[in-house]
């Protein structure tokens, strides 16, 4: 092989191995950009508050009716799926905070109290943000955080309770049906819609509904720290928007998330990243 064909397999090499380290250093340049961008954008990897949704009717556990596709009819939550949240958020060491997002009209007693107690229970600080509705027993559980943020145009308190329905026992009597009663125990049919209600059974439900009653208000003075003889006045089961809501002690501030997002920055010391 002559001197030329050397020096230009030689020459051909250079190149090769500068194209390849600049293609190299190029790659490197890249990956240290995204690498910086991953670190400052958010993510479900650097989330440090978990964000828990309160929407729907509010059940203790997940029982619904499903379409024809076997899908939900119904928005529901439940408490059950809420209070293991907050619990697996508590043991997660990278979550400062816990965020509980209310939009619920209401539903079971026991399961508004059962995410209060859990949101009660919590190591780290907990909010409450309420956006259209934290009625009932949606805003039992929201009592349970430490700081309660409502929208200035949201429905908040409803602080009642409620087993109202409709009798069918008249209408069915005009249509010729009758209701035969095979039970035992005296009020065992009580409540049952085609029966009649007895002045008895009436006055059993008024015993119980006027215990879940007291109790509501019990759990809400404690919670928001009120006298209860205040509570008890704003207890007729009338919801009012967010602003009367903090006149009233029961929430802490009207605003919405970017609010949310600023308390909780000088809470963690950080900005808020929250997770969903």
């Amino acid at each position: 092989m002559n001197k030329e064909k050397v020096m230009k397999i030689l020459t051909d090499k250079r190149v090769y191995l500068i194209g390849f380290g600049l293609l190299v250093v190029v790659f490197l340049i890249q990956l240290y950009f995204l690498l910086n961008q991953a670190h400052v954008l958010p993510s479900a990897n650097n989330c440090n508050v978990q964000g828990i949704k309160l929407h729907g009717d509010l059940y203790t556990y997940r029982n619904y009716a499903s379409d024809s596709t076997g899908q939900s009819s119904k928005d529901i939550s439940s408490s059950e799926e809420i209070t293991s949240a907050i619990e697996k958020a508590n043991k997660n060491s990278s979550i400062k905070a816990i965020l509980l997002e209310v939009d619920s009209s209401g539903g079971q007693p026991v399961a508004g109290l059962e995410i209060a107690e859990a949101l009660k229970h919590s190591t780290k600080p907990t909010l409450a943000l309420i956006r259209q509705e934290g009625d009932s027993a949606a805003y039992l559980a929201s009592t349970g955080a430490k700081y309660i943020f409502a929208s200035a145009e949201s429905d908040v308190g409803d602080i009642g309770v409620t087993m109202s329905y409709v009798g069918n026992y008249d209408k069915n009597t005009q249509d010729g049906l009758t209701f035969y009663q095979l039970s035992q125990g005296q009020f065992k049919d009580a409540g049952n819609p085609d029966a009649p209600l007895t002045p008895e059974a009436q006055q059993l439900f008024m015993r119980n509904l006027k215990i879940s009653y007291n109790d509501f208000i019990k759990y809400v003075s404690e919670n928001r720290h009120l006298d209860i003889a205040k509570v008890t006045a704003l207890a007729n089961g009338a919801a009012m928007p967010g602003q009367m809501a903090k006149d009233n002690g029961l929430v802490d501030q009207v605003g919405g998330i970017y609010d949310v997002e600023s308390y909780l920055q000088k809470q963690i010391k950080t900005n808020a990243n929250i997770c969903w």
